[in-house]
Parts: structure tokens; sequence; C-alpha cells
């Protein structure tokens, strides 16, 4: 494989450990039947205590699954998928490229 293959293997494996743990796959099951949650709302609908959500969205949120919108007092959380998909489909096209597909 080449090195530019390798480079966005590299890049994506921070997503991949993101989207890893059940309890994030989880989160974003269920921001995925809602348009925006709070941290309280998905708390409410998991077996995780509010400081572990919390954790779990802001890996997810470093790695670009999810944004943030301040409403007033409150942080709604959604899906932000773009820039993640876009860089596994770019893997995928190079992988299909390198190995003939």
């Amino acid at each position: 494989m080449s090195e530019s293959v390798l480079e966005i293997f590299r890049s994506c494996t921070p997503i991949f450990q993101a989207l890893g743990d059940p309890a994030r796959q989880d989160i974003i099951l269920l921001l995925a039947k809602h348009d925006t949650l709070t941290v309280n709302q998905i708390a409410e609908q998991s077996h995780l205590s509010r400081p572990a959500i919390s954790h779990h969205l802001k890996v997810l949120r470093d790695n670009h699954l999810v944004e943030i919108e301040q409403k007033g007092t409150q942080r709604y959380y959604s899906l932000s998928l773009n820039q993640s998909v876009n860089l596994l489909k770019q893997l995928i096209s190079k992988i299909e490229e390198e190995c003939d597909l």
C-alpha cells in the first residue's frame, strides 16, 4: 500500500477508536433518533452517569462526530458526521484504488 493510504488510515484511527466504544455507539444511535439532546436527556435514556455521558460526548466532539449548540443555559448535542464520514470515504476510495477492487 502506498504511503498516502497509510497516512489516511492513520488519520482515521481516532475515529475508529471513538466509534469502537459501545457507550458512544449508543449515544450516536440516540442522537440519530433525535435532532438534538442535552446531556441530561441522554443520561435519562442510558445506564451511564451524567459525568460519563459528558466524557463520551467530549470524545465524540473531539473527533467531529457531534456538535454542540448553546441555547440559554442548555447545551444541545447533535450528530455532525460529515467530516468524519468524508475521511472514511476517502480511505475506502484509496484502498479500492490500490487493491483494484
